[in-house]
């Protein structure tokens, strides 16, 4: 039970420690985690994305609006991430609803990155149909003329979206499948926490 010796009020407290071993341990992007959304009828999905911030009103990631993962949280927001850092034999679950940063926030992390990942924001249809790979990189051409001689703007589809933690799962790995599970659930009275079979 020593993996939660330093167990706080707030789950980001614990998540904050555990990201900042796994930057040190994992060789590849330590925020990697599965995003699982679903559509307006259930039908789930799930694929990798970064995660950018976390703070305690939630855990926030960036993609394309009108990627699959945009529709889908359109039409049904409420979204699970899961990570997974198997050098530390550790994982977290992380439940909740969605909703999108403030314009000031996408614009912002969008000036951060590297221009070649602005001009990819803007080339890429994401989650669409792709005749080949030339056609990509006629439209990463077209893109970089256009802004050849000025700033990168935010694409308007390009957009951040904070899943508000509802319920935090963490996970750590012990001998015979005998696993610890610490999880916090959001109450109106705050945080309810409980031990989980493994």
């Amino acid at each position: 039970m020593d993996e939660f010796k330093f167990a706080a009020d707030e789950p980001v407290v614990i998540f904050n420690e555990w990201i900042k071993e796994a930057g040190a341990a994992e060789l590849n992007n330590p925020n990697a985690c599965a995003l699982a959304t679903a559509d307006k009828f259930g039908k789930p999905s799930v694929r990798m994305v970064l995660l950018k911030g976390v703070d305690e009103s939630g855990f926030i990631f960036y993609t394309n609006s009108e990627s699959q993962k945009g529709v889908e949280l359109s039409q049904n927001p409420r979204a699970s991430l899961c990570f997974h850092w198997k050098t530390l034999g550790r994982t977290v679950r992380v439940d909740g609803a969605v909703e999108k940063v403030t314009e000031e926030e996408a614009n912002l992390y969008f000036e951060s990155r590297d221009r070649a990942s602005q001009i990819g924001a803007w080339a890429s249809q994401q989650s669409r149909e792709l005749i080949s790979r030339f056609e990509l990189e006629k439209r990463i051409k077209k893109f970089t003329v256009k802004f050849e001689m000025e700033k990168v703007p935010r694409p308007k589809f390009w957009e951040g979206y904070r899943v508000l933690h509802e319920r935090v799962e963490f996970w750590a790995e012990k001998n015979f499948r005998l696993h610890d599970r610490y999880v916090y659930i959001r109450s109106d009275s705050g945080w309810q926490t409980k031990w989980l079979y493994p």
